[in-house]
């Protein structure tokens, strides 16, 4: 086999859903507030027993049984999180054993909001080299465990949730060539720092104006790595950090009028790495793009760092 493409989605997201004027009896705003400089309308908030772990097992779960595959035929399980409390045995081992996967290799990728995008790279390149057929990759995540929930610039941003994805070798190239890498200078702008339970942090300025003025130019480079212009996108799944960010960046892409955008984080809110695979599977389960029609996947999180690639829809 030549290549590597996505086969089946699955996401999850906790019951309890957390809304702008619940926010307005914790803090200092508003639904008005909130909307006008986030887009955030409600974000999903995991019970305080449910783990990453069972975040990322409903998804990867659902993953599984969409793409017809039985556990033993999986040989590789990452999963992207930055809030995993458990620091081992990985995330990604627990959720192979809790599946009944026998003998993958299972690893944590850490790369904050661009996590999901960085490990589908990685296992479009090992199923590429042959090193599995079949890969399972999560993005899941506990905001709600790292959120400083007096702090009214972060806490109405961020939710809980996961998806998954299963990447399968095939002859054609369903995954794009990774536009990837990072701007250690800025390594600050996004954090998670400090002991066990430390809280999110960001200065969201400097996010804003640096994403603003690089991601289009990264979108554009993770298009020509495919042999693609913006323009042949049949739907953009960015990062879901904020509504505004989003518009600010698609506007400069110079995509087709038909092209569907993901704006997950109206609902959702922030979940970090989750949020591509979480709008990605959203999106394929309301068949908003065809199958086999090109999307561009693109995160950008703490590091600062950046990973995105074409992907034809599942």
């Amino acid at each position: 086999m030549s290549g590597s493409r996505i086969t089946a989605l699955g996401h999850y997201q906790p019951a309890r859903v957390l809304t702008n004027d619940d926010l307005a009896g914790l803090v200092d705003t508003s639904d008005e507030w909130i909307r006008r400089r986030t887009g955030i309308a409600t974000r999903r908030i995991a019970a305080p027993d449910e783990s990453v772990t069972d975040l990322a097992t409903a998804a990867a779960g659902k993953a599984l049984a969409a793409s017809g595959l039985q556990p033993s035929d999986i040989g590789l399980v990452t999963v992207a999180t930055c809030t995993a409390m458990d620091r081992c045995p990985s995330t990604a081992a627990q959720v192979a054993a809790r599946l009944g996967i026998p003998s993958a290799v299972a690893y944590d990728l850490n790369n904050g909001c661009a996590g999901f995008t960085t490990a589908l790279a990685g296992a479009d390149h090992a199923v590429r080299a042959g090193a599995a057929r079949h890969a399972l990759v999560i993005g899941a995540e506990k905001m709600s465990d790292v959120t400083d929930w007096s702090d009214r610039s972060t806490c109405v941003l961020l939710g809980d949730g996961a998806g998954a994805a299963v990447v399968s070798a095939d002859e054609q190239a369903g995954i794009g060539p990774v536009a990837w890498g990072s701007d250690p200078t800025r390594g600050n702008a996004v954090r998670l720092q400090g002991d066990w339970h430390p809280h999110f942090a960001q200065e969201g300025q400097t996010v804003f104006r640096w994403v603003t003025a690089h991601l289009p130019e990264i979108a554009r480079d993770a298009c020509a790595r495919a042999g693609l212009t913006p323009a042949d996108l049949a739907g953009v799944v960015t990062h879901q950090a904020n509504l505004r960010i989003i518009e600010a960046v698609v506007r400069q892409l110079g995509l087709s009028e038909d092209t569907v955008i993901a704006t997950d984080v109206v609902d959702s809110g922030n979940t970090s790495a989750a949020s591509v695979p979480l709008a990605l599977s959203k999106l394929t389960e309301r068949r908003e793009v065809p199958a086999g029609a090109p999307v561009l996947l693109l995160a950008f999180g703490g590091g600062l760092s950046w990973a995105g690639q074409v992907v034809a829809c599942p």
